[in-house]
């Protein structure tokens, strides 16, 4: 499938149930309702630890990763912020990358963290480096706190209505900066009452 109708969904949790998986779900369940698209994932946690840990770039699932995101024409990273920065995983995966791994692509950045005061770490830490991979337009990414990814009875994550608010949004300006799709066309109404402040 040409790049031109392709989204990768880059997952940098160590965990593979995680705050930050829940919100690249969001995103690949929004994606699902766009004809003509063809939606791909990365989970950097099932990577081989000593090939990434020493940069082996001719192992084939470096290979097949790094292949993978040349294909893709969008990107979203999502990763949790520790102490003030991304994952190591994410990290581990972004220095293996060639230097214009991201040339003539949109990347959506998303990230949870603790509190309120990571929500800078997207700026400061991680978009620095996807514009040194020569991104061409890194899109204002969504940060959500734990309270706003709270977990269900089942244990599992839920992104709550003001973060799904604002990933409606981020979808649709990642699919008209990346494929000119119209960005009026929205996703299901959501209803006055169930907006929220969001940090």
């Amino acid at each position: 499938m040409s790049a031109q109708q392709s989204v990768l969904l880059i997952a940098g949790s160590p965990s593979g149930q995680s705050r930050s998986s829940a919100l690249l779900d969001s995103v690949s369940h929004r994606l699902s309702l766009r004809g003509g698209l063809v939606v791909d994932r990365l989970n950097i946690r099932e990577l081989p630890a000593q090939a990434l840990l020493l940069a082996e770039w001719g192992h084939p699932a470096i290979v097949k990763a790094i292949e993978q995101i040349a294909r893709a024409r969008a990107v979203v990273v999502a990763t949790p912020v520790y102490k003030a920065a991304y994952s190591g995983l994410l990290k581990v995966l972004l220095d293996l990358l060639p230097q214009t791994a991201l040339k003539e692509k949109t990347v959506l950045p998303l990230a949870t963290g603790g509190s309120p005061h990571h929500m800078l770490a997207l700026d400061y830490a991680l978009r620095p480096v996807l514009q040194a991979l020569a991104a061409r337009h890194i899109l204002p990414g969504v940060y959500a706190t734990d309270s706003q990814v709270p977990q269900s009875a089942d244990k599992r994550y839920e992104v709550g209505p003001d973060i799904a608010v604002r990933l409606d949004d981020a979808v649709l300006t990642l699919l008209a900066e990346s494929f000119r799709q119209p960005a009026t066309a929205g996703f299901e109404p959501v209803h006055f009452s169930r907006v929220r402040c969001s940090v």
